[in-house]
């Protein structure tokens, strides 16, 4: 995956300017399976999905945190049909992709650098790719996870490497 691609380095430069964000993805949501997959050859959703997928059985909730388009959801219920999936993200137009999967029980909108609109203790697993990078979702954003993951249940994230020591994920978690 190129980090020089033009797309990537668009939307690391928006400033978590919430407003920016929206509109970047609201307008690149139709394309972005393709630009991420095929041009860019991104595969963050395959290897998040290969940590979880073990870690979690039978019907268990999880939750797609900042689910974009689907991809991740797609590729957990290949492993594992049964799963309960819901998804949140800031864009609708993300949401309205993902929609399109069949793949979540529910999506809703929502920012990961706010509280999260559920109760504690509602997740037997939670992943989020591409979500915790430069201008987006810094570490603050780890804590709703945590709150709203079962006792045990495991939090399966990437980080992009730019981002680690920048953002101070290298220190928070």
């Amino acid at each position: 995956m190129s980090p020089e691609n033009p797309l990537l380095v668009r939307a690391i430069s928006l400033g978590g300017d919430k407003r920016k964000i929206t509109e970047f993805y609201d307008e690149w949501a139709k394309a972005y399976d393709h630009d991420m997959i095929d041009t860019i050859g991104y595969f963050g959703h395959v290897v998040t999905v290969e940590a979880l997928a073990p870690l979690v059985s039978g019907d268990a909730e999880i939750l797609d945190a900042g689910c974009g388009t689907g991809l991740v959801a797609i590729e957990l219920k290949k492993r594992n049909p049964d799963l309960r999936i819901d998804g949140i993200d800031l864009t609708q137009g993300m949401l309205d992709e993902a929609a399109k999967t069949g793949a979540y029980r529910q999506l809703v909108p929502g920012d990961l650098t706010k509280t999260l609109p559920f109760p504690d203790n509602s997740y037997d697993g939670i992943i989020s790719a591409g979500v915790y990078t430069n201008g987006h979702v810094g570490p603050e954003g780890i804590e709703e996870l945590v709150r709203v993951a079962k006792p045990g249940a495991s939090i399966v994230l990437t980080v992009r490497d730019t981002a680690w020591e920048a953002d101070g994920f290298d220190v928070h978690i």
